[in-house]
């Protein structure tokens, strides 16, 4: 698989990795052996990032789009998350909010069936 897939399956923002795993496509195997036992590379990348957008988003408690309106449209720290929530903006907290209310209507519109 090309190296931005694999990065996706394993959660890491690509231009942070080794310039080889960028340049060379991965098997399954090998995906499976780096999930299994991980390097220390990719160990230090999942810890303390960058982390890809779909990751801060998640850290962050707001949607993708969210991140986008707030104007956060690279790849953030552990530290720069840990910033933001120790002292959310006013984006974020907004933000967060309407993230959540969406997730209470689908949960609801779930459970109606």
């Amino acid at each position: 698989m090309k190296p931005i897939t694999a990065a996706a399956k394993l959660g890491i923002y690509l231009p942070a990795a080794p310039e080889e795993f960028q340049s060379t496509p991965i098997t399954r195997e090998e995906l499976d052996d780096l999930r299994n036992d991980p390097p220390e590379w990719l160990v230090e990348l999942r810890r303390n990032g960058p982390f890809p957008r779909d990751v801060v988003a998640q850290k962050l408690g707001v949607s993708k789009s969210g991140l986008a309106r707030g104007g956060l449209t690279e790849a953030l720290t552990h530290d720069e998350i840990g910033e933001l929530l120790a002292n959310p903006p006013g984006w974020l907290v907004d933000e967060r909010e309407t993230h959540r209310k969406v997730l209470e209507d689908e949960a609801r519109l779930r459970e109606k069936g």
